[in-house]
């Protein structure tokens, strides 16, 4: 059975904790919404760690510039993970600015990390989309698109589900999705998954122990 999260105890392994649904189809108005609701969901302090590894990620997607990337093109870099789209003003506008703030804190080491979104809204993501958008949040951050077939199969890796749950009155879609920051060793394992309503300092201390 999928259930939201049981990570207090930190005792929920990577690959049960990480099929939670990010906000069970509840749309926030406000990025403090988002963050009021996602922290009554997850321990502020983040899950406890080492979980056991169970992810391998894999991925056949498209960057921002129209390249087609693999799993394998981030060889030997650890990255960071999160499944979104760049016109959510929900979780992602709570998420992606505390990653970005995050790779900030590392300094000139955080440019070994690789920071990815993959959406899961392609319709609006396109590559072009996603160049305009995703360096409001961080200049180094990655946006992956794809096929339908593509992108449910990276989901089905990570276990995250997404579905549009209501349109915006200007015809925008909105999403219930996966909100949790999934970090990958250099060893290309899922070391951890942190829940977004972590300070920058926090993950950015996470990254430093698992990464």
């Amino acid at each position: 059975m999928r259930f939201a999260l049981a990570l207090a105890a930190g005792l929920v392994p990577v690959a049960l904790a990480s099929s939670a649904v990010g906000h069970g189809g509840v749309y926030h108005v406000t990025p403090a919404e988002a963050a009021a609701h996602a922290s009554a969901e997850a321990p502020a302090t983040g899950p406890a760690l080492p979980f056991p590894v169970e992810i391998r990620p894999h991925f056949r997607l498209i960057d921002q510039t129209g390249q087609a990337v693999t799993e394998a093109d981030f060889a030997g870099r650890p990255m960071a993970i999160f499944f979104g789209y760049a016109n959510c003003e929900a979780i992602c506008s709570v998420a992606l600015p505390a990653l970005a703030a995050a790779l900030d804190e590392f300094g000139p080491d955080g440019d070994a990390i690789a920071p990815l979104m993959i959406t899961v809204d392609p319709e609006h993501d396109t590559p072009e989309a996603m160049a305009r958008k995703l360096p409001d949040y961080h200049p180094r951050l990655i946006g992956l698109t794809g096929s339908e077939a593509a992108l449910a199969e990276a989901r089905a890796v990570f276990q995250v589900e997404a579905k549009k749950v209501a349109e915006l009155p200007d015809g925008s879609p909105i999403y219930s999705h996966g909100s949790f920051i999934y970090l990958v060793g250099r060893d290309g394992l899922v070391k951890s998954v942190l829940p977004p309503i972590l300070s920058a300092a926090r993950i950015a201390e996470l990254m430093r122990k698992h990464l």
